[in-house]
């Protein structure tokens, strides 16, 4: 199948200013109020508002790290492969908050609950979320990696902290993939749901299309987010849309990036030739989350 690519001069969306900054791009028609937003202005990443993900359905999870995170002081984020030590390559996600079925369970022997019962309930403790939201207009601006072997991959998505945990999607959360990037210039987005067993996963309005030229190499990503929709956009442009399942719950923000092989083979292990991708980088000049005004 051939892979569509964006005409965009049918653009569906106008500028939003913001000062000192990027302007972002929101759908036409509409009124919007900035809700949340990290720049990535100064020195450091802003730990108030990110937390990494390093666990993965309960285990550690050995493709994902703390470090190759950091500002260049011109508002950008970098993210980048990191050799480790013991030979891994790794590379981070951040996350506004958790996923409560990658919470490790406490240690019973150190840890108990009221009932002094530690062996009905699966998870550590859930921790306090930096931010999670619901409705509205999700965007990044960001230059993807360059790597064109598929050893590493970015992406910027929402999650529920209960995604698969009930029969109804739209109660437990829809994992949004607002945008996910692999190589060769093709980008992906679109909805998971009903969690992640054989036979259960569902999807919907899920394109692949080709990224658009860009003159400084950063393209914006985004979705609208409304009670009974989503519609997906990049550059300005609609992707796709569905009502099908919307979720009703508070979700949130992942950018995040993975080295690729992990999850084959026996899980320890990286792509080979993934060395290739250590000085890739995976570049965001901002997130920022809007509400609608009615």
């Amino acid at each position: 199948m051939a892979i569509p690519e964006l005409d965009l001069t049918k653009q569906q969306c106008v500028k939003f200013e913001v000062e000192g900054h990027e302007p972002s791009l929101l759908p036409k028609g509409k009124k919007f109020k900035l809700a949340w937003a990290d720049e990535f202005d100064g020195g450091t990443l802003d730990k108030s508002k990110w937390g990494f993900r390093t666990h993965f359905w309960q285990h550690k999870a050995p493709q994902f790290c703390e470090q190759g995170v950091s500002l260049d002081g011109k508002s950008n984020l970098i993210i980048e492969p990191v050799l480790m030590e013991d030979g891994r390559i790794c590379s981070a996600q951040l996350q506004t908050s958790t996923n409560t079925l990658d919470l490790p369970k406490d240690d019973p022997a150190t840890k108990s609950n009221p009932c002094g019962d530690n062996n009905f309930w699966p998870l550590g403790i859930i921790p306090e979320p930096k931010f999670q939201h619901r409705y509205g207009y999700y965007e990044i601006r960001c230059k993807l990696q360059e790597d064109t072997t598929r050893s590493w991959w970015s992406a910027f998505w929402l999650q529920s902290p209960s995604i698969g945990t009930a029969y109804k999607a739209e109660y437990c959360g829809v994992e949004n993939d607002i945008m996910e990037y692999f190589s060769d210039g093709i980008c992906t987005s679109g909805n998971f749901y009903n969690g992640y067993a054989t036979g259960n996963l569902k999807r919907d309005a899920r394109v692949s299309y080709k990224t658009p030229e860009s003159k400084d190499g950063y393209h914006r990503f985004g979705m609208l987010w409304e009670p009974d929709k989503y519609v997906f956009y990049c550059d300005g442009v609609e992707t796709s849309r569905t009502t099908k399942v919307v979720s009703q719950v508070e979700q949130f923000i992942l950018v995040s990036t993975e080295i690729e092989g992990y999850r084959k083979g026996d899980g320890t292990k990286h792509k080979e030739g993934a060395e290739c991708v250590l000085g890739d980088k995976f570049i965001v000049d901002y997130v920022r989350v809007f509400d609608e005004i009615k």
